[in-house]
C-alpha cells in the first residue's frame, strides 16, 4: 500500500525548500528531493505520523503523539531524522 502524502507534509517540505514523493524504497513512506536529487527516504511504513493522527484521531491526540515523538527522537540528528521530524511531525 502506497502512503498517501497529506497537504501538511507538502507544505512543510516546501517551507524547507525540498520536494517529496511517495517512496520507491520498500519500508519507507516518502522520498525527499532537492534539485531533483534524492536526499533521503523517510518514515517507516506502517507507523503513524502527525498528519495521519490529525486526520484519523483529531488534533488533541495528534499533538500528544507529536510531543512524544519529538522526545523519543531528540538525538536523531542525521539527515533522515531531520527531514522526518520536520516533514512528518
Amino acid at each position: 500500500m502506497v502512503y498517501e502524502i497529506q497537504p501538511y507534509s507538502f507544505k512543510k517540505a516546501k517551507d524547507l525548500g525540498v520536494t517529496i514523493k511517495p517512496s520507491s524504497k520498500k519500508g519507507k513512506k516518502i522520498d525527499v528531493f532537492k534539485n531533483n536529487q534524492l536526499l533521503t527516504s523517510i518514515g517507516a511504513s506502517g507507523m503513524n505520523d502527525y498528519p495521519t493522527y490529525l486526520k484519523n484521531e483529531g488534533k488533541k491526540i495528534a499533538e500528544e503523539r507529536k510531543r512524544l515523538y519529538k522526545i523519543r527522537h531528540s538525538k536523531n540528528t542525521g539527515i533522515a531524522g531531520k527531514y522526518a521530524s520536520e516533514i512528518l511531525w
